[in-house]
């Protein structure tokens, strides 16, 4: 899991180290299997929120684990255009490379370490695919797809695209340098991840080496759900046993604690974590396919836009195939 890596994880800023006397470590309340299944054209995905309550969600609704797979020349497939009202997505991009354009004018291409944050707000259509030099020699790819819920208040906001380089991410590392940390948005410690949000969220990416130990210091009035995108190890004040695929949702406390199995597999030699908390929105949901809003009429409401057109039109070319590196629109 290359993502964003660095030589030596000494030369990164630190965790504090817990005081133990004050701290409370979150234990696990529900620990859930992530069911396989495709999306789009056929693209194999794990369904990580399937089997928790929306409300111990809060304010995420959906995240996909796309991969790990190796595609042969031909096979890599994406999505066809689609739309969507309400809601966030947030693509993380471990391996390989994956377009994006939408109706509104953002898009671009992102590639080992890289985030699409695309809120659709009032609405657009999108379109999410692997470039034509990927489906010609075909490759590994691996990534996320999280949905994060708005408010009321913001659900009719303009699309908005943010562009998140792999670099941009705020790295920091552990009193003994056991694990790298890649703060995508939101706050650990005084380290502020780049991604902007509606709501007070934090997404990180934490990779943790065999027999090592993370106290990772959390809000206590954030919710907070931790995924586990490879290896094995321990989750949780109870300690856990988690494994590649497993969803730990927390409850009370101000710490999360993980430790991975000085035992890895020879495919995932560490503990990857993908870890989400945020402040709960706790409104009503009214979801239906690709549209989150509070009420059936507005659900109603978003189709009727989508019928007429209004939620904007599949322009006639693509966008330029570009390497992944450079500025995007």
């Amino acid at each position: 899991m290359p993502a964003i890596t660095v030589d030596n994880v000494l030369v990164l800023p630190r965790l504090p180290r817990l005081d133990e006397s004050t701290t409370t470590i979150r234990p696990v309340r529900r620990l859930t299997t992530a069911p396989s299944g495709f999306e789009g054209e056929g693209f194999p995905v794990r369904r990580a929120f399937a089997g928790v309550p929306t409300s111990e969600l809060d304010p995420f609704l959906h995240l996909d684990q796309m991969g790990e797979v190796e595609y042969a020349p031909g096979e890599p497939r994406g999505t066809s255009w689609h739309p969507h009202r309400g809601f966030e997505t947030v693509t993380y991009i471990i391996d390989g490379v994956f377009e994006h354009q939408d109706t509104h004018g953002g898009g671009g291409t992102i590639t080992n370490g890289d985030t699409q944050w695309m809120t659709a707000g009032s609405g657009l259509l999108h379109i999410e695919a692997p470039p034509e030099h990927l489906v010609v020699s075909g490759g590994l790819f691996h990534g996320t797809q999280l949905w994060v819920n708005l408010p009321k208040v913001a659900k009719m906001s303009p699309p908005k695209y943010q562009d998140i380089r792999g670099n941009q991410a705020a790295l920091l590392t552990t009193p003994d340098g056991g694990a790298l940390i890649r703060v995508i948005a939101g706050e650990i410690p005084g380290h502020q991840g780049p991604g902007s949000t509606y709501t007070p969220i934090t997404v990180t990416h934490v990779t943790v080496e065999p027999g090592a130990q993370v106290d990772l210091p959390w809000r206590p009035d954030f919710n907070a759900l931790v995924y586990v995108l490879g290896g094995r190890g321990t989750i949780g004040a109870n300690g856990r046993g988690v494994r590649t695929g497993q969803l730990a949702v927390h409850g009370p406390g101000d710490a999360l604690r993980f430790r991975a199995n000085a035992r890895q597999d020879s495919r995932t030699p560490t503990l990857d974590l993908y870890i989400m908390g945020g402040q709960p929105i706790r409104e009503p949901v009214a979801q239906y396919g690709p549209f989150v809003m509070n009420s059936r009429d507005e659900l109603i409401q978003a189709f009727e836009d989508y019928q007429a057109g209004r939620l904007g039109v599949i322009p006639a070319d693509r966008l330029a195939h570009t390497d992944g590196q450079g500025s995007r629109p």
